[in-house]
């Protein structure tokens, strides 16, 4: 009977190499460290697959028949080349590494996440470098898998299924930001007064603002849009000189009144669904050293304890 590939088990092999260099069962059964029956159930089902013998008992041990001397001649290297080499886990030091860490993000999760985690990479891996990219759902995809991209952080809502995986990190929120000479800031933005207002909307290249549209929509709330655009940086220059309101996340109100006097951040009127935010990467890379090192950093820096923004601004009404 003829062996082929798929009958053959590359640990029934390593078990033919250590009786044939042992030249018995018992001594291939110590070098191996399992039991000679084990041994002895891994040769008789190599004889089917093989449809040989492999093993004649001789006066002085185990000799080898003409079909398994040539067949340990060709896998010997295969299986010293696993054993040595392709089972032997890469190891990643991050003080010495050069690589380039890539990371999936918009340009609000570039002013949540980048800066700490710039600093941390630059203090535990001081000769790497960061990247950081944007771009559409199957291109991410594409990346993620190919490794072109080590991770994605923020909320993507299209990476889901079998071949990625997630951690969550923390939850955000929604704040609407105002003029802070608005008259909503002394009567209180109300849901009544919220759809009265004239309403500037972003629609940017990352997908969190989706969650506050989709809530307009299921509830069927109409605003009074004038404006808009597709970047968040021209928000604090228009508000600060309108009557304008706009609807956006948590730590872009935040910042924007962090940096900017004449803006105002309040809670929204709703009790709109949060921005999960996680961190995602592919299941090829799921025990890659230098992957699992990444991860661990990110879920070390941004948790719900360590969440610095949550700490700041005015949170949503109930």
């Amino acid at each position: 009977m003829a062996a082929t590939a798929d009958r053959l088990d590359l640990n029934l092999l390593r078990v033919a190499l250590a009786v044939h260099d042992c030249g018995s069962v018992t001594e291939a059964a110590r070098l191996l460290d399992c039991s000679q029956s084990t041994v002895s159930m891994a040769l008789g089902r190599l004889r089917v697959a093989l449809g040989d013998p492999v093993f004649m008992r001789g006066p002085k041990g185990m000799t080898t028949t003409p079909r398994a001397v040539r067949l340990m001649a060709a896998v010997r290297p295969l299986v010293s080349q696993v054993d040595g080499g392709l089972l032997h886990e890469e190891q990643f030091d991050p003080a010495s590494t050069r690589t380039t860490f890539t990371f999936a993000m918009s340009d609000v999760g570039e002013m949540v996440f980048l800066p700490r985690l710039l600093e941390r990479i630059q203090a535990a891996a001081p000769h790497a470098s960061v990247r950081t990219v944007t771009m559409k759902p199957r291109n991410l995809e594409l990346s993620l898998e190919h490794g072109d991209v080590d991770v994605a952080i923020g909320y993507f809502p299209d990476l889901r299924g079998k071949t990625f995986r997630e951690q969550r990190l923390f939850t955000h929120h929604f704040s609407c930001i105002l003029s802070a000479r608005h008259p909503a800031l002394t009567s209180g933005l109300t849901r009544e007064r919220f759809l009265q207002l004239e309403h500037a909307v972003v629609h940017p290249e990352g997908r969190s603002q989706e969650i506050f549209e989709q809530f307009l929509q299921r509830h069927h709330v109409e605003r009074n849009v004038v404006l808009t655009t597709p970047h968040f940086m021209s928000l604090p220059m228009i508000i600060a000189r309108s009557q304008l309101v706009a609807t956006v996340p948590h730590v872009i109100g935040v910042f924007f009144t962090r940096w900017t006097e004449g803006i105002r951040a309040v809670p929204p009127p709703f009790r709109i669904p949060p921005i999960v935010v996680k961190q995602h990467w592919h299941q090829r890379f799921r025990q890659d050293r230098r992957h699992r090192w990444l991860r661990g950093q990110i879920a070390e820096l941004f948790n719900d304890e360590s969440d610095e923004w949550a700490r700041h601004g005015a949170h949503q009404e109930a």
